[in-house]
C-alpha cells in the first residue's frame, strides 16, 4: 500500500515498520493541551525514537516536533529537564561528576563518524 504524496506515515512498534498515515493534531489543540509533563513526555519520546533507528527518529522529528515557536521552546525545555535527570541518574549510578560525563559526551560527539561539523 502506498501513501498519497505528502502524506505522513506513522511508525508501528508492534511490527517495526511504517503502517499507515499518521494523525497530527491541529496546532491549536496541541498548544492548548501542552503542559510541563507533556513536553517532558514528548522529549522522552524523541530520545527513545533516536535509540531505535534513524528512520524512527526521522519520523518522530517530523511528526512530534511542534511547528509553533513557543511549543518548540517548551520541547527544548523538556529535553533540558530530561537531560538533567539523566545526568543525575548517571552520577548516582557511577559516582562520576556530571561535568565529567558531559565532557566525555562532547568528546565522543566530536570524534565519532558523522559527528559535529564544528572544527
Amino acid at each position: 500500500m502506498r501513501n498519497a504524496p505528502g502524506e505522513r506515515r506513522r511508525w508501528c512498534p508492534r511490527h517495526g515498520r511504517h503502517c499507515g498515515a499518521a494523525a497530527r493534531a491541529p496546532a491549536a489543540a496541541i498548544d492548548a493541551s501542552q503542559s510541563a509533563g507533556g513536553t517532558v513526555q514528548l522529549a522522552i519520546g524523541l530520545l527513545t525514537a533516536s535509540l531505535d533507528s534513524p528512520e524512527l527518529l526521522a519520523w518522530a522529528a517530523g511528526a512530534l516536533v511542534p511547528q509553533d515557536p513557543e511549543a518548540l521552546g517548551d520541547l527544548l525545555a523538556g529535553l533540558h529537564v530530561v537531560s538533567e535527570l539523566l545526568l543525575h541518574e548517571l552520577h548516582e549510578a557511577t559516582g562520576q561528576a556530571p561535568e565529567a560525563t558531559l565532557q566525555r559526551l562532547a568528546i565522543l560527539a566530536e570524534t565519532r563518524p558523522g559527528g559535529s561539523p564544528a572544527g
